[in-house]
């Protein structure tokens, strides 16, 4: 390898590093009200895994006055609907900080395809990728340019989706194409393959968007060669 092509593979990653989010899972029992937190949504909120037990109330109490209520709404339509927990809002961590995070989940579904709870990610939004860096990578990755409109456009619809910001958009899908290990392109391009699927009215649409952005990896062609070389 050049020393050019190491330079300009050592920049990329150095700003997929700063471009990826902090991400942390999370399940939701409808039954008995349950929640599970990975070590990181744990962190997220200021404690250190498994100080506490994560709870409804204790999970309203963190969030933010004028989100709270939402927030409540959207659980309680979860249980009462069998649908996904997915939310944008802020919360409050134990240190006083203040977190602007996205929440993407799917269903969970039994063996009679009853939905008996949710499962994803708390996307944390509160510090994005600078447009500098955004427009350093585009100048040292020619394949990134080649690629950008696919991901300007998947831009585009997760930033409509989600009411987000163009680099917050791009955070997310830079987290996604970590996450599972698939080339950026590819997965715009597969998520903008999926549209057809999303119901014109919310929040149905939101629902499906967040399953299909959850899954759209496991549907990226096999040729593709999505798990090897660069990231882009």
């Amino acid at each position: 390898m050049s020393d050019d092509s190491s330079s300009r593979n050592d920049t990329a990653n150095k700003i997929m590093d700063e471009a990826a989010p902090v991400a942390g899972s999370f399940r939701f029992w409808f039954t008995d009200h349950r929640w599970e937190w990975s070590e990181e949504v744990y962190r997220m909120h200021g404690y250190s895994p498994g100080a506490v037990e994560p709870t409804t109330a204790l999970l309203l109490s963190h969030k933010h006055p004028d989100d709270r209520d939402d927030v409540a709404k959207a659980i309680a339509r979860a249980v009462e609907q069998g649908e996904a927990f997915s939310s944008r809002h802020r919360f409050i961590d134990t240190a006083g900080g203040q977190h602007e995070v996205m929440v993407v989940a799917d269903r969970v579904i039994d063996g009679a395809g009853t939905a008996i709870g949710t499962a994803g990610f708390y996307i944390d939004l509160t510090h994005t990728l600078a447009e500098s860096a955004r427009e350093t990578l585009s100048s040292t990755m020619p394949e990134v340019v080649e690629a950008r409109a696919v991901i300007e456009q998947a831009k585009g619809v997760l930033m409509h989706m989600y009411r987000i910001s163009a680099a917050q958009a791009f955070k997310v899908l830079s987290w996604r194409s970590q996450e599972t290990n698939t080339k950026l392109r590819d997965l715009a391009a597969q998520i903008i393959a999926d549209l057809d699927q999303v119901p014109p009215s919310a929040p149905a649409s939101v629902n499906e968007f967040d399953h299909l952005l959850l899954t759209a990896h496991t549907r990226i062609p096999h040729n593709s060669g999505h798990r090897s070389g660069s990231k882009w």
